[in-house]
């Protein structure tokens, strides 16, 4: 049977493990009274006191009557009104009986009462907002159902053949006073200050503005952000003002975004508002009104689920451990404790309850036609269950793909096609497609690895990636397909190298490795349900996202695989390459010489060296303009300082020069420091001074501290790979090439120790702000003639 603590661990929500009840610290304090119990009452003492306890005890329980004494027991509860309104009642206990040791006793009850206040005062202060957030959205509906029926009536009145061919669109007039929407990130900011003050063991809220002000987010205005949105203007519509609020998420909100600031600032500027001018709402702008708010309300349904496994687990908490004090001290604390606990605000309030039954409702009929069955997939998905299989594939192509390999390598190591002096033909044509398809499938287990680490550490890296629970992949199914992808290239790898001793070196021949490029190229797009299709497709998102910064809106996934790509520079040398000797038919004459003779090509391999570096750091400059923090624009000039250190090893691996060693070593070494800096401070959030663990953070989420600083140590070491680039240390005679694949491993597996604690660090930032469940912008926003 698992024990309690285990199960509390494992089903609370991970972002609000602070606001639980603190089981394990009530456990500690449970055990002093019991140790001292032991320590105290022995055999004899025991003997000599247990008849007249037995008696005195008796005679407290019940009165002259026969009945249980009620007005007083073991201890009694207190009611006070707390500082501020909003927090509600406090509660404190007082001791009526002796007992072994006072002292620890009062202690026990002093941290579960301030349990008790604090479970109260955060499930408060959590369900107002989440009632704020369900009166906007109640509002939010009202107003797209007006919409939409305007939009409906004026298709009804437009519906000559002039008009037909266009899309229906309501006119609305947009009034002078422009005032702009904030976005996600002001929101978030909103709750953030809200919440700045819970402390463990302590109030979770004090009585400042800020956390009266919470839930009021949805109506704050932004001053200095009128490049957040691409209509956050005011306008009014069906005898209302109104403000749309439409994110710059894809390159066509923002060329629509760009061009309405310089229109307003070049042209505009001396132009009033005396005229009012027009604002089209057609049917795409309310389809994506529609989407947002039905996002909005998922959200909401989430975390009202997560309260709900909140309010139940805390009340479990509560029982089990008053039961196991009544065990210890051999008192009757639970009934009388209990009772306070299931009359305190957590477990007596109904709103939350209430709540999630009109959110269903109004989900269903307004997102599901009326289908409740339907409506409940999107707001109660349910979880992709684990197959056996999946574990039987991986093991069967784990088997094949050692076979595979160890046939491979003692074939190669016959032929000598690894040394130095090896067959040039097959080491420039042949290996780059091996090595690229080895850092892509290592860097892809690597990540298989990190999902296993994250998920045994209760980091919530689905929510921090934004990803759907019933379609994301699992560790299993990373594994799965790193085994079966590397099975089948080096299978089709020791096919080809059978084939070359044998001195098949025909056209057919040679095109095999690039057959194997192109199968993959083509099972990643291609469009049928096969083959984990929806991550495929948003992978493909994710690339088109990255590759067209800083047109699209950058969220978490965006930047953290835009930061996979900065790590797999010489796997996109490699596929350069690989793509240029078959596009150009070199394979046809063995000529593999010929695009390293072409100078496009020797520029373009500039390009691909600092290109991943520069969509980072286009990426930071979004950033930047969404949100308005300078610590992004710091963080572009570590991306610039990568690309100019790229460059340089780029133009040294070129000219040999004496000059361009110096510059490399500048700038490389520049490069390092700061990258260092940012991996250690900014995105491990590690070597903080004033920790209580020494060069740490306060919070970690791996028990052994010592895993920390070894990999401070690693990621230093494995920062420095680029040295051999230098010092040009050959292995033997192992060819240079083989040398170049192991240094590139080297940095994926630096990537990978990276992954997990950059997802640690975001996760501890989630759990000190209480993000639980996303906060969606909202597209209308009501405003008031005065405003």
């Amino acid at each position: 049977m698992v024990k309690f603590s285990k199960q509390f661990e494992g089903q609370l929500v991970p972002e609000w493990k602070e606001a639980f009840v603190d089981y394990w610290q009530l456990k500690k304090d449970l055990k002093k009274i019991h140790l001292l119990n032991n320590s105290t009452n022995t055999p004899t003492n025991h003997q000599q006191t247990s008849l007249p306890n037995t008696l005195l005890s008796s005679l407290r329980k019940f009165s002259l009557f026969g009945h249980r004494h009620r007005d007083h027991g073991v201890i009694q509860v207190h009611t006070k009104l707390a500082s501020s309104g909003s927090k509600g009642d406090l509660y404190e206990t007082v001791l009526l009986e002796q007992f072994a040791d006072t002292n620890a006793a009062k202690e026990f009850f002093e941290c579960l009462d301030l349990q008790l206040n604090k479970v109260n005062q955060f499930y408060r202060t959590k369900e107002n907002e989440f009632l704020e957030r369900g009166e906007s959205l109640k509002k939010q509906i009202e107003i797209l159902t007006e919409l939409k029926t305007a939009l409906k009536q004026q298709r009804g009145k437009g519906s000559s053949s002039q008009d037909s061919k266009e899309d229906a669109s309501i006119s609305c007039t947009i009034s002078c006073d422009e005032e702009s929407v904030r976005d996600k990130t002001e929101q978030e900011q909103m709750q953030d200050n809200s919440t700045d003050d819970f402390e463990r063991n302590d109030v979770p809220f004090t009585d400042s503005p800020k956390s009266d002000e919470l839930g009021k987010s949805m109506r704050m205005k932004r001053e200095d952000g009128k490049m957040r949105s691409l209509s956050g203007r005011v306008f009014n519509c069906q005898g209302k003002n109104l403000r749309i609020n439409i994110p710059l998420t894809n390159p066509s909100r923002t060329f629509s975004a760009i061009s309405y600031l310089v229109w307003e600032d070049l042209v505009n500027q001396s132009k009033k508002c005396g005229e009012g001018s027009k604002l089209q709402l057609n049917k795409s702008k309310l389809n994506h009104a529609e989407k947002m708010i039905k996002g909005a309300f998922i959200e909401l349904y989430k975390g009202l689920g997560y309260l709900k496994t909140y309010r139940h687990l805390n009340m479990l908490a509560f029982v089990k451990i008053l039961k196991k004090f009544d065990k210890v001290t051999e008192k009757e604390v639970l009934p009388i404790y209990l009772k306070v606990v299931e009359s305190s605000y957590f477990n007596s309030s109904d709103k939350v309850m209430k709540l999630a039954d009109e959110i269903e409702e109004l989900f269903v009929k307004h997102f599901a036609e009326e289908d409740r069955r339907k409506g409940m997939k999107y707001l109660k998905p349910h979880h992709r269950k684990e197959s056996h299989a999946v574990t039987f594939f991986i093991g069967l192509f784990t088997g094949g793909l050692i076979a595979l390999l160890a046939g491979y390598v003692i074939m190669a190591h016959m032929a000598g096609m690894y040394r130095q002096q090896s067959d040039s033909i097959y080491m420039e044509t042949v290996y780059p497609v091996l090595s690229m398809f080895s850092l892509l499938f290592l860097h892809f287990f690597l990540y298989g690895c990190n999902i296993f680490m994250w998920r045994k550490a209760r980091i919530n890296y689905s929510f921090i990636f934004e990803l759907s629970q019933t379609k994301e992949l699992k560790y299993r199914d990373v594994f799965l397909i790193c085994t079966a992808s590397m099975t089948l290239v080096v299978g089709v790898m020791f096919g080809h190298l059978t084939l070359v001793k044998k001195g098949y070196t025909t056209t057919q021949n040679q095109a095999i490795p690039g057959l194997l490029l192109l199968v993959f190229l083509l099972l990643l797009v291609c469009p049928f349900n096969i083959c984990y299709k929806s991550s495929r497709y948003r992978f493909l998102c994710v690339i088109r996202n990255i590759v067209l910064s800083p047109l699209y809106k950058v969220v978490m996934l965006d930047f953290f695989m835009a930061d996979q790509l900065c790590s797999q520079v010489p796997m996109l040398r490699n596929l350069e390459y690989v793509a240029c000797y078959y596009i150009t038919g070199s394979y046809k004459t063995q000529d593999y010489g010929y695009c390293m003779r072409t100078t496009h090509y020797r520029d373009l391999a500039y390009a691909v060296s600092f290109l991943p570096y520069y969509w980072r750091a286009m990426q930071c400059a979004r950033r930047w303009f969404d949100e308005g923090q300078m610590s992004h624009l710091v963080n572009l000039g570590k991306y610039v300082s990568a690309m100019l250190a790229a460059g340089a090893k780029v133009a040294y691996e070129k000219e040999k020069g004496v000059g361009w060693l110096c510059l490399l070593v500048t700038m490389s070494s520049a490069a390092t420091v700061y990258q260092l800096y940012w991996d250690f401070v900014k995105d491990w959030g590690l070597l903080q001074f004033h920790s209580k663990n020494p060069w740490l953070r306060n919070e970690l989420m791996l028990r052994r501290k010592i895993i920390y600083y070894i990999s401070m140590g690693l990621n230093l070491i494995l920062r420095l790979a680029w040295l051999q680039t230098v010092l040009h240390y050959s292995f033997g005679r192992v060819d240079y090439r083989v040398t170049g694949l192991f240094l590139a491993a080297l940095e994926v597996i630096r990537r990978g120790l990276w992954n997990f604690y950059r997802l640690e660090n975001e996760h501890l930032n989630n759990a000190g702000k209480f993000r639980a469940v996303k906060t969606v912008p909202l597209p209308f926003h009501e405003v008031d003639e005065e405003d």
